[in-house]
């Protein structure tokens, strides 16, 4: 067997990023040559991955790429809530989405780590997942995925609430105005873009009952229905994003505050964490 030095230990070390008695033995496994080990590895990794496929990845974070161009969110799970917050696992969150957005597209999670990653030249990302999952021995599982082709903002939210926020706009792209909007939407959780995007069922139930309400109250039925109409504005207000207030400007709609700057909303994906 060939005699394996502290340096090269060393040095598959600090590539791989593995404890020094798992480079230890993959070099004395490949006769201290380090390419060799190196597969060993990866495929030592891969043997460890696949008997813990079926562990529950409950925690995670969302990548997000936003541009002038495009747009794109995926999620990005794992078993535990210290990983979140991990440099590398945040940047392969980040280089999914930006692969996503800026790549020819993926239909599915398989077609997706199976491109180049943005930032490790020559990996792909699956290679840079595995490579991540031999450091930290946590299953990762690629979740929902979305791309939007026009201009868009981005928001995620790693606190309480684990929250991810696209949102596309026409116009004069303004990306701090639609940041904004993005958080707006993370907190304020509207149901829909515009009056005509709710479900027209919920909104026929909620004009029964406030017309209900109004005819207990003594109301005249000959004004009845025009009173309803205007206390739907406050259903709307809670539910519709151009008709919520701003949150950071009150006295203003979300949808004045994007024509306001020369935009339109056209679309918003919100995904929070756990979400089906």
């Amino acid at each position: 067997m060939a005699q394996i030095s502290a340096s090269a230990v060393k040095a598959l070390r600090e590539k791989t990023g593995l404890p020094l008695m798992e480079c230890k033995n993959a070099l004395s496994e490949c006769s201290g040559d380090e390419d060799a080990a190196v597969q060993w590895l990866r495929e030592r990794g891969a043997k460890v991955a696949a008997k813990r496929a079926d562990r529950e990845t409950s925690f995670g974070r969302f990548g997000i790429y936003a541009g002038a161009d495009c747009g794109a969110m995926i999620e990005l799970q794992c078993e535990s809530a210290p990983v979140t917050q991990n440099e590398e696992f945040i940047q392969l969150a980040n280089d999914l989405a930006t692969q996503l957005a800026t790549g020819p597209g993926a239909d599915t999670a398989d077609d997706l780590l199976d491109q180049p990653s943005p930032s490790k030249t020559g990996a792909t990302l699956r290679e840079q997942k595995d490579e991540l999952f031999n450091r930290i021995r946590e299953v990762f599982n690629v979740g929902r995925m979305q791309r939007l082709s026009g201009a868009c903002g981005g928001y995620s939210h790693n606190a309480s609430t684990v929250a991810g926020v696209l949102v596309e706009v026409d116009g004069d792209f303004k990306d701090a105005v639609a940041r904004d909007i993005c958080m707006h939407i993370a907190a304020m959780r509207p149901a829909a873009l515009g009056i005509d995007d709710l479900d027209s069922e919920e909104v026929d139930r909620e004009r029964q009952i406030l017309r209900g309400a109004a005819l207990n109250e003594g109301k005249p039925e000959s004004i009845v229905d025009k009173m309803v109409e205007g206390r739907l504005r406050n259903f709307y207000a809670e539910r519709v994003l151009t008709e919520q207030p701003f949150v950071k400007e009150q006295k203003i709609t979300v949808g004045a505050y994007a024509a306001d700057n020369g935009m339109t909303i056209k679309q918003f994906v919100h995904w929070e964490l756990g979400d089906a």
